[in-house]
């Protein structure tokens, strides 16, 4: 291999004024290069980061935005709106409520779906908790399952759901598994056989193949949880089909929370997972409608709206959300994140909450799964203390929960991430409630988080190359990561 580099480079020296034809086409690339990243129209901070970096890596730079660079999906018969040909029969599913009002009404004009309500919405700690609650709903399905992950593992776990969803399937319910190409990459054809062959059906999400002069998919990843039986039952949050979830198989499994969902909510929950699945398997929308997808719901008296985004939307309705929510907060502001990688908007949001009087906490894993990212949620800690911010670091395991609970009566639970990467590449989804008691079960599951963390000092130890430097270097790439 060295022998044959050594002879590319010898015969590329070779060629008579080399250096200048090199110069020259790196002149043409730059004004070319600049133009492209300019025209995505991203934060000026993020386009400059690009643009110098890529500058600096000529024609490598090039093969690195076009794998991993921003995109924005035009999703074709799935626009964003509900009149769009094709599913406007779906337009009466979930209709418009023209007497929304404050952050429902911005939940519905970015994702188009309206404020809802749920019978009953019961908290779901860890993998064990979620699995048997999960486990037994699919038991007990008559017309179809519909389940839609990032991850799901060919391990102990991943197996007792599959043997549960081809179980189903032989009894004659619709079985349908969306899993995302890249999260889920580790399963294989042999694994999913036994569900093809009992009648149940399967599809990848951006699956990663090669298309010529076509960017590939590989940086916009589906990231939801959702789980739709007989249209009656939901369960959406954070966590994945993996061992690791699960306290009684791993020995440090991921701290999580999920939720079971009944109501009016549901129908929201399974529409999103339509469009996803008709936009990943290519089927005709006309196929879901049967009555049976759709069952009529009473209405219940918790609020429940579901909120999704994706880089097929401007918008960044979960991140829209949730700084409306905390500017909207009069008494608390509670957050707890894996990655914590907060845009300035954000920031603004957090600081302003604590500099008015408000009790605003965050919790963040001591270590998270990625080193860069726990440096650069470091990085923002100072700002965050001076403001009176209280920062708490979860240390028994890994945190993986991702909450929002502002004041008494409103929260925001899902799989969004608190960075960039979840609010403008991802796929995501989560639901937004308004219920006194639901919310007041989700501050006590907080607190005893918050219980098990160590809180951070302004005055903790900040060594120069342990610690300032590191963070400092992880900041300057927030706006990738």
């Amino acid at each position: 291999m060295s022998d044959l580099l050594d002879g590319a480079w010898q015969a590329l020296s070779s060629i008579p004024h080399i250096g200048l034809y090199l110069v020259a086409a790196w002149l043409l690339y730059i004004p070319w290069l600049v133009a492209w990243v300019v025209l995505q129209k991203r934060e000026p901070v993020a386009t400059l980061s690009w643009v110098l970096s890529l500058a600096l890596l000529p024609y490598v730079g090039f093969l690195v935005y076009f794998l991993l660079g921003p995109q924005r999906i035009s999703r074709q018969r799935l626009r964003r709106g509900r009149t769009r040909s094709g599913m406007g029969q779906y337009s009466t599913i979930c209709p418009a409520d023209d007497s929304a009002v404050e952050l429902a009404r911005i939940g519905q004009a970015t994702t188009g779906l309206p404020p809802s309500s749920a019978t009953r919405v019961d908290w779901l700690v860890d993998g064990h908790a979620t699995y048997g609650a999960l486990l037994d709903a699919i038991s007990k399905a008559r017309h179809h399952i519909h389940l839609e992950y990032y991850i799901c593992r060919p391990d102990q776990t991943g197996g007792r759901l599959l043997e549960a969803l081809v179980e189903r399937a032989r009894a004659g319910v619709e079985v349908r598994l969306l899993l995302d190409a890249v999260g889920s990459g580790p399963l294989r054809q042999r694994h999913l056989k036994p569900l093809v062959d009992a009648g149940g059906q399967f599809c990848w999400f951006h699956p990663t193949k090669f298309r010529p002069f076509t960017r590939p998919w590989l940086n916009m990843r589906n990231h939801r949880k959702i789980v739709v039986i007989d249209g009656a039952v939901g369960f959406i949050g954070g966590i994945n089909i993996a061992d690791d979830h699960d306290e009684t198989i791993h020995e440090r499994p991921f701290r999580d929370l999920h939720m079971r969902v009944e109501g009016e909510v549901v129908r929201s929950m399974q529409l999103a997972f339509v469009e996803d699945w008709i936009y990943a398997d290519c089927c005709e929308p006309t196929r879901f409608g049967d009555q049976a997808y759709w069952p009529e719901a009473r209405r219940g008296t918790i609020g429940a709206q579901l909120l999704v985004s994706g880089p097929d939307s401007s918008w960044e309705a979960i991140h829209r959300l949730q700084v409306a929510a905390i500017h909207e907060a009069r008494r608390r502001v509670w957050m707890t994140t894996p990655y914590f990688v907060p845009g300035e908007a954000a920031r603004m949001a957090l600081t302003s909450a604590a500099l008015g009087g408000l009790d605003v906490r965050l919790v963040v894993p001591r270590r998270s799964d990625s080193r860069m990212v726990t440096l650069a949620a470091r990085s923002y800690f100072d700002e965050l203390l001076k403001a009176g911010v209280k920062v708490y670091e979860y240390g028994p395991r890994m945190l993986h929960t991702k909450a929002l609970v502002t004041d008494d009566e409103f929260c925001v639970v899902g799989s969004a991430n608190f960075d960039h990467r979840s609010f403008r590449l991802n796929f995501e989804a989560s639901m937004m409630l308004r219920d006194r008691d639901t919310c007041a079960q989700l501050a006590s599951v907080l607190e005893g988080e918050m219980e098990q963390s160590t809180r951070v000092r302004l005055d903790r130890p900040m060594g120069l190359w342990r610690h300032r430097l590191p963070e400092a270097f992880a900041r300057l790439l927030s706006p990738v990561l």
